[in-house]
C-alpha cells in the first residue's frame, strides 16, 4: 500500500487530509471484499445489501478525505442501475430473461483470476523471503512465534475504523469549542505508544482520546506511517483482529 497524507497544520473543526490511494486498490477490490466479507456467492449477489455497504465505504472514505478515482463513482452508479433494473417487473413472455448482474459478475469473475495469480506470485515472494531474509528486513510474529499470514489491505483497515467510529457513544455538545488536532502529533503519539511494546491491537490507538475528529485524525496517521513504512498492519486472515508493529531501524 502507498498513501500520501498532506497536512502541515494543526485543523480546526474539519478534517483536510487528502490522501491518495494507488490504482490497485479500486472498486473491484472493494466489491471483492464485500463479498468475501458477507461471504456471498459470486454468481447470486444480493445486489442491495452490497450496493448499501459499498456506499457506506464511499461515505466512509469521503469523511476521512480520501482522493477517490472516478472509478469509485462511477462503480456506485453501475450498482445503483443494476438494483433498479432488479426491481422493474419482469417479462414473464420471455423464455430466458438476462439477469442485470451478469455483466457485473463477469468483471469481478475475470478480475479475481488475476487478483489471485498476483497473490501466488506475491506469496511465492514471501516464501523465498523465509530461505533468503534480507539483512535489514524486520519480522512481525504472531504469538505463536509464526509469521503472520498477511498484511492488512485498506479495506481491512476501513473496516477495523468503522467499528471503532460506530462503537463510539455519540457525541453531545452545549457549547460551540473548535478543537485543534495535529496530524504529526498524533504520528508522535503512535511512535511513543509502540515504544515498549511488540505489537499492539489497531483498536488500542484510538482509546486515549475518542471523540470523532481525534479519531479520524489517528486514522491518517496510521496511513501515513505506513507510507513512511514505520509500521506494519497484520492480519492472520480477512476480518480477523489488526495488530499493529513498529518496524525495526537497521
Amino acid at each position: 500500500m502507498n498513501y500520501a497524507v498532506e497536512a502541515e497544520h494543526p485543523v480546526e473543526k474539519k478534517v483536510n487530509f487528502p490522501v491518495k490511494l494507488e490504482v490497485f486498490e479500486g472498486p473491484l477490490d472493494l466489491l471483492l471484499f464485500l463479498i468475501r466479507k458477507n461471504e456471498i456467492d459470486i454468481y447470486a449477489i444480493p445486489i442491495a445489501l452490497i450496493t448499501r455497504q459499498y456506499l457506506e465505504y464511499i461515505e466512509l472514505m469521503q469523511e476521512l478525505d480520501l482522493d477517490l478515482a472516478s472509478e469509485f463513482i462511477l462503480m456506485a452508479s453501475i450498482l445503483i442501475r443494476i438494483k433498479m433494473k432488479m426491481l422493474l417487473p419482469r417479462d414473464e413472455t420471455e423464455d430466458e430473461v438476462e439477469d442485470p448482474r451478469d455483466e457485473l459478475v463477469n468483471a469481478l469473475l475475470e478480475y479475481k483470476k488475476f487478483k489471485e495469480a498476483a497473490q501466488t506470485l506475491q506469496r511465492k515472494e514471501e516464501e523465498e523471503k523465509v530461505y533468503f531474509p534480507r539483512a535489514d528486513s524486520s519480522s512481525a510474529l504472531d504469538d505463536n512465534g509464526s509469521e503472520p499470514s498477511q498484511e492488512a489491505d485498506l479495506f481491512d483497515l476501513l473496516m477495523a475504523f468503522k467499528k471503532v467510529l460506530d462503537n463510539q457513544p455519540k457525541e453531545s455538545f452545549h457549547s460551540i469549542e473548535f478543537q485543534k488536532v495535529d496530524l504529526e502529533q498524533r504520528i508522535q503519539f503512535i511512535l511513543d505508544y509502540l515504544s515498549n511494546k511488540d505489537k499492539v491491537n489497531f483498536e488500542e490507538l484510538f482509546q486515549d482520546n475518542p471523540v470523532r475528529l481525534v479519531l479520524v485524525v489517528t486514522f491518517m496517521a496510521i496511513l501515513e506511517l505506513i507510507r513512511l513504512q514505520e509500521i506494519r498492519v497484520i492480519q492472520r486472515k480477512h476480518f480477523s483482529k489488526i495488530l499493529i508493529y513498529r518496524n525495526k531501524k537497521g
